[in-house]
């Protein structure tokens, strides 16, 4: 599937022209995430959103069509943002703590960020369509890791592990969505069991402690 063309050097909305038309849209999406840090999205109005921002209601609407343009806004910035912090940890954490590094991240961050989620998550039911950058974002996950892991074992790895690395990140993104959208428990998303067991489950389905040769 093609990449989206709503990244964040090609964000959503109507064209910006000036500097300060994107400082302007650029605090409307930072401010939007911190308010759902509290509100869920579906009642925050545009109005509150605006007035938080420091900005009018006309100001929103000179760059957004509605909150559902504005919402694909904050998940270009979503994407950025996941794109940049996994780049970082490929690129600066150990082999031996890749994995506890990459789940206590991902875990934390969609916790502070649960009610921006589960708006994706329920956006997603009734456009499909919608889903598809997060697609893409979960596959680039997947050949991170199946690059990284074929690296140190100096081979390519065969069908069955890739599989089992794609699925291995398919089981992780899965379980945090499920406990965002149904908290079926007895584990939950902010208990650090949740992490420590996510992370464990990552290793035994991708076979990463074998593959990357980590020793007990």
């Amino acid at each position: 599937m093609p990449m989206s063309t709503k990244t964040a050097d090609n964000p959503p909305g109507k064209k910006i022209k000036q500097k300060r038309g994107q400082r302007t849209y650029n605090a409307l999406v930072a401010t939007a995430f911190e308010l759902l840090e509290n509100e869920e999205y579906d009642t925050l109005t545009v109005d509150a959103l605006a007035r938080a921002a420091g900005y009018s209601v006309g100001a929103f609407y000179a760059r957004f069509r509605s909150k559902d343009e504005f919402f694909d806004a904050l998940m270009a910035e979503y994407a950025a943002q996941r794109r940049s912090i996994r780049a970082q940890i490929f690129a600066t954490v150990e082999d031996d703590k890749l994995v506890d590094t990459l789940i206590r991240e991902l875990v934390t961050y969609y916790w502070q960020r649960s009610r921006f989620w589960r708006a994706a998550l329920f956006r997603s039911v009734r456009d499909p369509e919608f889903w598809a950058p997060v697609r893409n974002l979960s596959h680039e996950f997947s050949d991170l890791m199946i690059e990284h892991m074929s690296a140190r074992a100096g081979r390519k790895l065969d069908t069955t592990e890739t599989t089992n690395v794609q699925f291995a990140i398919q089981v992780a993104l899965g379980t945090i969505n499920n406990s965002i959208i149904n908290r079926p428990g007895p584990v939950f998303l902010g208990q650090a069991r949740f992490i420590d067991n996510l992370a464990r489950t990552f290793r035994l389905v991708s076979d990463y402690d074998r593959i990357v040769a980590i020793s007990d």
